[in-house]
């Protein structure tokens, strides 16, 4: 059987754009302004994406009010989220794993912008 890193050469072209946006910009501006950054940079790649894709919640087969809103889904089936942080920590990797819940995909990409070197990491569902 034959293993390996899921949408491995997809998670590859985005963080390289994430990276692109980080050697520009650098650290220390709001997580907006890298989004705004990163849609631009899709855009000019010609990588398919949804920005603030909304997802509802469903709770005892009801839909609640409020949706989740993930920062990017990318190239059909990634979830890129963004954030600008010293440190990423459980509460953003729980943030993640819940947008793949409610969105069915396998693969969120959560990046931090917020330090002197681009963080990332790969979460699986």
């Amino acid at each position: 059987m034959k293993t390996g890193l899921i949408y491995k050469h997809e998670a590859y072209q985005i963080i390289g754009k994430c990276m692109e946006v980080h050697n520009e910009l650098g650290h220390g501006f709001l997580e907006v302004v890298y989004k705004d950054a990163l849609e631009v940079a899709f855009r000019l790649e010609g990588i398919h994406y949804e920005r603030e894709k909304p997802y509802s919640i469903y709770y005892k087969d009801v839909i609640l009010q409020h949706k989740y809103y993930a920062d990017f889904v990318v190239m059909e089936n990634i979830i890129l989220e963004v954030k600008c942080l010293k440190n990423i920590g459980n509460e953003q990797i729980a943030q993640s794993l819940n947008y793949l819940k409610v969105s069915g995909n396998r693969l969120a990409l959560l990046v931090n912008f917020g330090r002197d070197k681009l963080e990332y990491q790969r979460l699986v569902l």
